[in-house]
């Protein structure tokens, strides 16, 4: 049997606290790289040459036409918010495909929210869902349940 000892919460609180917020961080930031990864999967249905139809179905992902919607979509470092960590998933600012003037994140988010004829080819969104439901849970599992403070 262990004495309590002056300070002994405290200095078990703090390490327990700190503990949290590293696994928080490192939760945060293996969620924000599968939904990248698979973003970055969902924007790939197919592939054509600019200016020929897609093959690509609305409500499914785009196609590749240059491949820079694709290499546009990353994620924020996880920063601290508040009591918690944010990051941001999505595309990156100021990217450009070769052969046009509309960014890669205006683009993105016309094919996410719908097209002049109201077709929609969304990636983010379901890349969010798949990563919520299916990766988030396996990996609150994998980093928070490994071990318990030792006194």
């Amino acid at each position: 049997m262990h004495e309590l000892r002056p300070g002994m919460f405290t200095a078990l609180f703090t390490e327990i606290a700190a503990d949290g917020q590293l696994k928080s961080k490192t939760f945060l930031t293996q969620l924000a790289n599968a939904i990248e990864r698979q973003a970055k999967v969902n924007a790939s249905s197919g592939s054509h040459r600019r200016g020929t139809p897609t093959p690509a179905s609305p409500g499914s992902g785009p196609a590749v036409i240059s491949g820079t919607l694709r290499r546009s979509i990353t994620h924020d470092p996880v920063m601290p918010s508040g009591t918690g960590w944010e990051t941001k998933v999505g595309t990156g600012a100021g990217i450009s495909p070769p052969y046009g003037r509309t960014p890669a994140s205006r683009y993105g988010l016309a094919l996410e929210t719908g097209l002049r004829n109201g077709s929609t080819y969304p990636f983010l969104k379901p890349a969010y869902r798949f990563g919520i439901t299916v990766v988030a849970p396996q990996l609150y599992v994998t980093v928070y349940r490994v071990g318990w403070p030792r006194i």
